[in-house]
C-alpha cells in the first residue's frame, strides 16, 4: 500500500485550516468532560453491575485507564499538529492514505448510527412527557434543531455542548456529594452503611475476575466519544495548547467520576438489586429518599442524549471535510460558509444519520440491528489505529521536531504496546462472549470492507501514476 510519508509537517501556523476558530478553552474542556458522561454511564451502568457486582469498581478503571491512555496518545500528537480530521489525519502521517481513509469513514459511519440511537432514546424520552407529538416529530425536531446549530457559526455547537455537559458534570457531583453524605450517614434519615454490601451478597468480586472482565466488556464503549474534543481543537485560537489543557483536565476528572459513581452505588445498594436496562442511579436517589428521582434522572438523561447527538453530529461533519481535504471523500463537501462552517458536510452528515433514524424506527430488530453490530467494535479498531499511529510518529517528531512534543505520552512506548495489548484482549474476550462476538463479526467485515476499499483506491492510483 502507499508508503507513510517520512517527514514530520510544518508546525501548525503554516496550515491553517479553512474552518473557523470561535471554539473557545472552556468550551473544549466542558466538552472533553462532558462527551463521555452519556446514557451509557446513567442507565447502561447497571448492566455492568449485573454481572460484576462491586467488582464493576474494578470494571470501570481498567476501562477508563485504557481511554486515558488512548486520549493520551491522542492529545500527544493532536497537541503537535492540529487538524480537523484529528486522528484519520495523525493516520495517514504515520501509516499511509489507506490508514487515513479507512480510520476517517470508520468513525464517521460510527457516528452517524450512534447518531439515531441517541436520537431515537431522546424521542423516546419526549414523547412520554408529550404524548400528543409521535415519536418520528420529536426526532425530526431534533434534528432541525441540532442541524441548525451545526449550520450556524462554530462557537453555537460550543455553547450548546458547554451548558448540556455543565449540567451532565453538575448532576454527577451532585449525585457523589448526596451519595457520600448517605455513605456516612449524614442525610436525614440515614445510617452509615459500612461495607456490608461492598462485602456482603457474595464478596467484593462475587463472579470472580470473570466477572470483572465481563464488566469491562459491557462498559468499555461509554468511553467513547472523548475523541472528539481533539477533532473541535483545530478550531480553536490556539489549537495545541488548547488540546493539551483539555486532555489534561479530561482524563483524571472523567476516571474520577464514572469510577467514584460506581463505589457510591454498590456501597449504598446491594449489587442483587440492580437489573439491566434500569438506572442504578435512580435506584439510588429514591434509596436515599430524594422525590421525583425517576424523572430528575429521565430529564439528565434525555439532556445527555441530545448533547451526544450533538455532538456526534459536529465530530461526523468534521470527520467527513477533513477527508475531503484529502481527497478521500467528494470534494464538494469542501464548500465552507463565510464563517467558517462546513455546510455541505454538516448536510451530508445529518442526511445519512435522518435515515439511520428512520432505519431504526422502522426496522430496529434487523436492517438496523445488523448496522449497529457493524460498529459495534469499530471503536476498538479507532482506537488501535491511534496506538499505532503513535508509536510511527513519535519516534518521527523526536527525531524531526521535538519541539512540538508540548504533551507526552506516558511511559512511551511500553503503555503504548499495553494498551494495544489490551484493545486485542478486549476484541478476543468478546469473540469468547455471545452476545458481544456478533459485534466483532459484523465489525470486522465493516472493516474489511472499507480496508479493501481502501487497498483498490490504492491500486488505481499506482497504475495511474506508473508506480
Amino acid at each position: 500500500m502507499h508508503d507513510a510519508p517520512t517527514a514530520v509537517p510544518a508546525p501548525p501556523a503554516t496550515e491553517p485550516e479553512p474552518l473557523s476558530h470561535g471554539l473557545k478553552q472552556r468550551h473544549l474542556t466542558m466538552l472533553g468532560l462532558g462527551g463521555v458522561i452519556g446514557a451509557g454511564l446513567f442507565v447502561g451502568s447497571g448492566a455492568g453491575i449485573a454481572v460484576a457486582g462491586p467488582g464493576i469498581v474494578l470494571s470501570y478503571l481498567i476501562a477508563g485507564t485504557l481511554a486515558m491512555l488512548v486520549m493520551r496518545m491522542l492529545g500527544e500528537m493532536s497537541a503537535a499538529m492540529p487538524a480537523s480530521g484529528a486522528f484519520s489525519v495523525h493516520a495517514e502521517r504515520a501509516l499511509g492514505r489507506w490508514a487515513g481513509f479507512s480510520v476517517g469513514w470508520l468513525y464517521w459511519f460510527l457516528l452517524v448510527v450512534v447518531l439515531a440511537v441517541e436520537a431515537t432514546g431522546a424521542a423516546r424520552i419526549a414523547h412520554g412527557w408529550v404524548p400528543g407529538v409521535p415519536q418520528w416529530g420529536w426526532v425530526l425536531i431534533f434534528m432541525i434543531v441540532f442541524t441548525a446549530a451545526n449550520l450556524a457559526a462554530v462557537k453555537n455547537f460550543g455553547e450548546f455542548e458547554f451548558w448540556f455537559a455543565a449540567l451532565k458534570v453538575g448532576a454527577i457531583v451532585l449525585f457523589l456529594v448526596l451519595g457520600a453524605l448517605a455513605i456516612v450517614g449524614w442525610l436525614p434519615d440515614t445510617d452509615p452503611v459500612g461495607a456490608a454490601h461492598l462485602t456482603g451478597d457474595g464478596g467484593f468480586l462475587p463472579n470472580g475476575w470473570g466477572g470483572v472482565i465481563s464488566g469491562v466488556l459491557a462498559v468499555v464503549f461509554a468511553f467513547g466519544g472523548l475523541e472528539v474534543v481533539t477533532i473541535a481543537a483545530a478550531e480553536s485560537d490556539d489549537p495545541a495548547r488548547n488540546v493539551a489543557r483539555a486532555v489534561r483536565s479530561a482524563v483524571w476528572r472523567i476516571l474520577f467520576f464514572y469510577v467514584g459513581s460506581m463505589l457510591v452505588i454498590v456501597t449504598l445498594l446491594p449489587w442483587t438489586s440492580m437489573l439491566p436496562g434500569q438506572s442504578p442511579y435512580v435506584a439510588v436517589l429514591d434509596a436515599i429518599g430524594v422525590p421525583s428521582s425517576g424523572q430528575i434522572m429521565n430529564i439528565v438523561v434525555f439532556v445527555a442524549l441530545l448533547s451526544a447527538l450533538n455532538a456526534n453530529l459536529y465530530g461526523s461533519s468534521r470527520m467527513v471535510f477533513s477527508l475531503a481535504e484529502r481527497g478521500e471523500a467528494p470534494r464538494g463537501l469542501l464548500k465552507v460558509s463565510g464563517g467558517g462552517v462546513p455546510r455541505r458536510a454538516v448536510l451530508a452528515s445529518v442526511a445519512f444519520g435522518f435515515v439511520s433514524v428512520l432505519l431504526n424506527l422502522k426496522w430496529p430488530d434487523s436492517v438496523f440491528l445488523y448496522m449497529l453490530n457493524a460498529v459495534g467494535a469499530v471503536l476498538l479498531f479507532v482506537w488501535g489505529l491511534i496506538a499505532v499511529s503513535q508509536l510511527r510518529l513519535r519516534r518521527r517528531i523526536e527525531r524531526e521536531a521535538p519541539e512540538l512534543l508540548t504533551l507526552r505520552m506516558w511511559g512511551f512506548p511500553w503503555l503504548t504496546w499495553t494498551a494495544l495489548a489490551a484493545m486485542a484482549a478486549v476484541l478476543g474476550l468478546m469473540l469468547t462472549d455471545d452476545g458481544a462476538r456478533p459485534q466483532v463479526l459484523w465489525s470486522g467485515a465493516a472493516t474489511g470492507a472499507v480496508l479493501l476499499v481502501a487497498g483498490l483506491r490504492e491500486l488505481r492510483d499506482r497504475r495511474r501514476s506508473g508506480t
